[in-house]
């Protein structure tokens, strides 16, 4: 089922969690938070809008970094009803992508419901003082990747963050795969 999530709360705080890594590491949000920001991204394996652009997520995410935003992907869904969304999947889909940012098993799904998630993919960008400023889309794609040269929402958006601490007053809301709830 498609979802939309809805328009950024600024200045949302998000609450702290500990949470798995593929690496085999924990994560909180103080190990994610970069200098200038944070992005926090729910993804999955097996979603056709992520898997759409996944490519661009990397691109964009190794950019932000670059920027001093910290990032990290959060899978949330019910690998029981879905099995291609496991543990052992994420591993490969990082590793087969070079993921640069952490990917963490959300498995008790009580990260995204603290974050109100909605979709895969949903993207909160953060300032460096834990305020949402960014819950917008990465770009124009949909279940198929848009052309080359679309307008790149996300880093964008994220970029201004790094650079005032405000994101954008107009945003596109996300859009891709229900997260799959237990």
């Amino acid at each position: 089922m498609v979802a939309i999530p809805p328009v950024c709360d600024f200045g949302w705080q998000a609450k702290n969690f500990k949470l798995s890594g593929v690496d085999g590491k924990h994560y909180s949000l103080d190990n994610v938070r970069g200098n200038n920001g944070m992005l926090i991204m729910f993804i999955c394996n097996h979603c056709p809008y992520v898997l759409a652009v996944l490519d661009r997520i990397v691109r964009d995410a190794e950019a932000l970094q670059g920027l001093g935003v910290g990032v990290a992907a959060i899978s949330s869904n019910d690998v029981i009803a879905y099995p291609e969304d496991s543990f052992e999947n994420m591993i490969k889909l990082s590793k087969d992508n070079n993921f640069s940012f952490p990917y963490l098993y959300d498995e008790d799904q009580n990260v995204a419901k603290s974050f109100d998630a909605v979709c895969t993919p949903d993207f909160f960008g953060f300032n460096s003082k834990n305020e949402l400023q960014y819950r917008g889309r990465l770009d124009a794609s949909r279940k198929e990747s848009g052309p080359s040269d679309l307008g790149r929402d996300l880093f964008e958006g994220m970029k201004l963050v790094a650079e005032t601490g405000k994101g954008p007053t107009d945003q596109i809301a996300s859009m891709g795969c229900s997260i799959k709830w237990k």
